[in-house]
């Protein structure tokens, strides 16, 4: 049966605010100015990520020539950015495009039903501040909600902590009148979060002890690209932005491949960088050398050395040990001894979230989503008019975002051109199955099975390498594996006359 147009209608629904959908409508504006298209954001800003941490210290964990947008060249004076400069980044882009009109704002989508009968999506949502459902249709959604959970994050059932009378935060809901001077701050944690915090804890005068059960790889970049500010002096803003884009993608690239395939090596260099920096004396080999090898997990950024600087002086110690129990007045470790606190922040991870939660059906059956497999790392099998954003692991998510976005506006305008409503990708059986995320990071492995899977061929394979997804995205075919059908057709065919690699 047809359901009655009595909502409100757009073309495109894009599911989130942030860095992913500020640049998915962009693109869509840009590529298909007559397309009509709504933001809906659950929160109450624009900005996603950068918007809700508000920890001190909070920065980028990656270049921002390669996490800025490949349309708008970053001009900031600093390439590991700091979270409000990027947040401005962000909201200027929406800004000068005239995105920001477009937003919805306090509207989460709880609900996506798609219609074979009238090839549209039914998008469910609730406004945040009275409750009240909103219904919108579309002929296509995009989901740009990141993967975890923008309303907690991931805190382990400690032995005793209720028992501790000082303060326990989590770096994700940061209070605003947290006063942490002249105070012995606890930072649980090893990974980007807290070795970002560290240091700017003790710039605000908190005596600093990171608590990690493991080390993680730690590098130091140069806070500011000398070969970037160069470049601006003698190209213009948008070629000189190319040229330093293009340049950090291939070290990152470069320096990936080289962990995956010589990992002693890179243990070697990465030891050899640090011996010099924490100083004489320091533990490297307790505290600065994981059991796992570089790139196995994401290696953690820090700008011009700051957290060595800061173990180097003493404003930062570390503690490699697992919690025993929390005390009234710290923590006890398993080896016994005793770390006395008034604030404890657990930096301790993500809860992990597919499409921010939203429910997906199609002509009336709930998609499971570990049945279904990704296409191409950005669409779902069985699942019609629908993309989705999931940067890199081992790069800049953005590098990911804008491929996937410029994949979409091809493959809509290849179906306006040969006159579709819908497209669904089609599984091969013979396709084998694996973890859609294939990363040995403890925020990954909790809640991993609960995404959908990705196959061990292309185009079912997730891959982690821009250069091989800049082909298959931005040039290669929009039709293979992929069914098409005109309005009101529930079957889906490959088009006629149309070769499998045929764009």
């Amino acid at each position: 049966m047809r359901t009655e147009p009595t909502a409100e209608h757009v073309d495109v629904v894009i599911i989130g605010a942030g860095l992913s959908g500020i640049g998915a409508a962009h693109h869509l504006q840009a590529s298909l100015p007559d397309r009509t298209y709504a933001v809906l954001e659950s929160r109450e800003n624009i900005g996603g990520t950068w918007d809700l941490f508000r920890y001190p210290g909070i920065r980028s964990d990656s270049d921002m020539y390669t996490l800025g947008y490949r349309f708008r060249p970053w001009t900031g004076g600093k390439a590991i950015a700091d979270g409000e400069s990027i947040l401005q980044y962000i909201r200027d882009t929406a800004a000068d495009a005239g995105i920001d009109r477009h937003i919805r704002f306090r509207h989460r989508v709880t609900r996506i039903s798609w219609s074979s009968a009238d090839s549209r999506w039914t998008v469910e949502a609730r406004r945040r501040d009275t409750g009240e459902p909103v219904t919108l249709t579309a002929g296509f959604v995009m989901g740009c909600s990141g993967y975890y959970r923008y309303d907690e994050g991931y805190t382990p059932d400690f032995e005793g902590v209720e028992r501790f009378t000082g303060r326990v935060v989590h770096p994700q809901h940061w209070p605003g009148d947290l006063d942490v001077a002249g105070k012995r701050v606890v930072v649980v944690g090893s990974g980007a979060t807290a070795v970002t915090l560290g240091p700017a804890l003790a710039e605000l005068g908190a005596r600093v002890t990171m608590l990690q059960r493991s080390p993680t790889y730690i590098v130091s970049a140069p806070g500011r690209d000398t070969m970037a500010s160069a470049l601006r002096r003698v190209l213009p803003a948008r070629a000189a932005y190319a040229v330093a884009r293009f340049k950090n993608i291939v070290r990152a690239m470069a320096v990936y491949e080289l962990c995956q395939r010589f990992p002693r090596a890179a243990r070697s260099v990465i030891r050899r960088a640090q011996v010099g920096r924490v100083g004489a004396g320091f533990d490297i080999d307790t505290h600065l050398a994981p059991r796992y090898d570089p790139w196995d997990q994401r290696l953690c950024l820090i700008p011009d050395g700051d957290l060595y600087r800061a173990l180097r002086h003493g404003d930062v110690t570390i503690e490699t040990d697992h919690i025993d129990t929390f005390t009234e007045s710290g923590i006890t470790l398993r080896s016994g001894k005793r770390l006395p606190a008034d604030v404890v922040v657990t930096a301790t991870g993500l809860n992990l979230v597919a499409f921010g939660g939203i429910e997906i059906v199609v002509d009336g059956a709930v998609a499971s989503l570990p049945e279904t497999m990704a296409y191409k790392g950005m669409m779902l099998s069985g699942v019609p008019n629908f993309a989705f954003v999931i940067g890199y692991t081992n790069a800049s998510w953005t590098l990911k975002a804008d491929l996937v976005c410029e994949y979409v506006v091809r493959l809509l305008g290849h179906m306006d051109a040969a006159g579709y409503a819908s497209c669904v990708p089609r599984r091969d059986p013979a396709v084998g199955e694996a973890p859609f995320l294939d990363f040995a990071a403890g925020y990954v492995l909790r809640t991993v099975d609960s995404f959908p899977r990705q196959g061990d061929a292309a185009p079912w394979r997730l891959r982690m390498n821009y250069f091989r997804d800049l082909i298959t995205l931005r040039h290669g075919s929009v039709v293979d594996s992929m069914s098409f059908a005109p309005a009101g057709d529930s079957a889906g065919r490959t088009p006629r006359g149309t070769s499998p690699n045929q764009p």
